[in-house]
């Protein structure tokens, strides 16, 4: 990235957030936008993959702590990217003000108009060169190497699994179909066609950067004629056009571990994006969906399941096989069980971490017919009349006294 880019484009309004932004916040505002640009979900869209493009160079920046700042500090330095280009002469002296003239600073004017007695042009006691050197090479001063060179970590990579409740629960091994950046196995990254060799860039002579003076301090920027690579590619390879690097389509086998929830986040290391340059790859984030199960829900650690009973099985108690994930377990109704309690069947929910097992959860539902036989009716009315009545007495003495109340 040049810096003219950082100058120039603002990251925090590409990925919609403010400058104030806390690290979470920028993560969660890029990987709510990667996955809704993702070229996976965009086939053939220009302007999603563009998009999709720009959300990532501006997480790539502003997720680094070191890069923020020196971001921050270069754009607030330089009036947030409002630059006067072709400003008349005769403004205020300085950079940032409204004489300023952007072509100064990079290499098209006289250079910046304030010195200092000894005639070294300096901003604030620092040299530029030392100014830039800093700022645009991303280390501590001295002269910016070619960036292009060193090793970069891999991009991470968010996809999503849908999951039946029973795997979720009791974990799985999924095949994942990815499509990322990868090194091209015609070429083995270097770009030139088989049979023939990258050559050493005869005008940055492989360093992949050139210096230029600017009256009293110098300025490095990528070298034109090989783009920053360092190497020119006479003869092209076929497959990647010269560029090194392919999309590939690849599958890998994805364990999840029991107990996952819906909504929940795997990190899978190392299994992101490739590096450049032989640096590591990036990381694998899994985003999980759970499908609802018609007969068993969630609660934390513990599964739970509603069983109906009849009257006589509530009134008189019971033992009834009722289903868990993988097996059935016998579950005695207390005599006298009231509709709506819950029973507890021990260690037959959600494995947990420590590798402890959470319980089963029946709720009792007793169920009132719609339709009854007229031996079943004529048994209901016999035992109405020699069960002991409701326990109703205080609710009747509240209506008795509102009735006294309406007269």
């Amino acid at each position: 990235m040049s810096s003219k880019d950082w100058l120039e484009k603002d990251f925090y309004a590409v990925l919609g957030v403010t400058k104030s932004a806390s690290t979470d916040e920028i993560k969660k505002a890029y990987r709510k936008l990667a996955r809704e640009l993702h070229p996976d979900r965009n086939p053939n869209n220009a302007a999603a993959e563009e998009r999709f493009k720009a959300v990532s160079e501006a997480y790539d920046v502003l997720s680094d702590e070191r890069r923020r700042k020196e971001y921050d500090e270069m754009r607030s330095l330089f009036g947030a990217g409002q630059f006067r280009r072709n400003a008349r002469a005769g403004g205020p002296a300085g950079a940032g003000g409204p004489g300023f003239d952007f072509n100064d600073l990079f290499g098209n004017g006289a250079g910046p108009r304030t010195t200092t007695a000894g005639g070294d042009r300096r901003f604030g006691g620092a040299g530029f060169s030392d100014l830039f050197s800093s700022i645009f090479s991303g280390g501590g001063g001295g002269a910016a190497g070619p960036a292009t060179g060193r090793r970069s970590r891999g991009r991470d990579v968010e996809t999503e699994v849908v999951l039946n409740f029973a795997d979720a629960v009791q974990g799985a091994t999924l095949p994942i179909t990815l499509r990322t950046p990868g090194t091209c196995e015609t070429c083995h990254g270097d770009g030139a066609a088989p049979g023939s060799s990258p050559r050493t860039c005869p005008k940055c002579r492989g360093l992949g950067v050139v210096s230029s003076n600017q009256g009293s301090f110098s300025f490095t920027e990528p070298c034109r004629e090989c783009q920053g690579v360092g190497t020119i590619v006479d003869e092209k390879c076929p497959e990647c056009v010269g560029t090194g690097g392919v999309t590939k389509t690849r599958t890998i086998n994805v364990r999840i571990p029991p107990g996952v929830a819906d909504g929940q986040r795997i990190r899978l290391a190392g299994r992101g994006e490739p590096g450049a340059r032989g640096g590591g790859a990036g990381d694998l984030f899994v985003l999980i969906k759970v499908r609802p199960d018609p007969v068993f829900g969630r609660s934390g650690d513990d599964l739970t399941l509603t069983v109906p009973v009849t009257f006589a099985e509530a009134a008189l108690g019971a033992d009834l096989r009722v289903p868990t994930l993988d097996a059935t377990v016998t579950l005695r109704v207390p005599p006298g069980t009231p509709s709506g309690r819950t029973l507890r069947v021990r260690g037959k929910g959600v494995a947990r971490r420590d590798g402890n097992v959470g319980d089963l959860l029946v709720t009792i539902d007793v169920h009132v017919p719609s339709e009854l036989s007229e031996e079943a009716r004529k048994a209901l009315s016999d035992f109405a009349a020699a069960a002991p009545p409701a326990p109703r007495e205080r609710l009747d003495a509240i209506a008795r006294e509102r009735s006294s109340y309406e007269r």
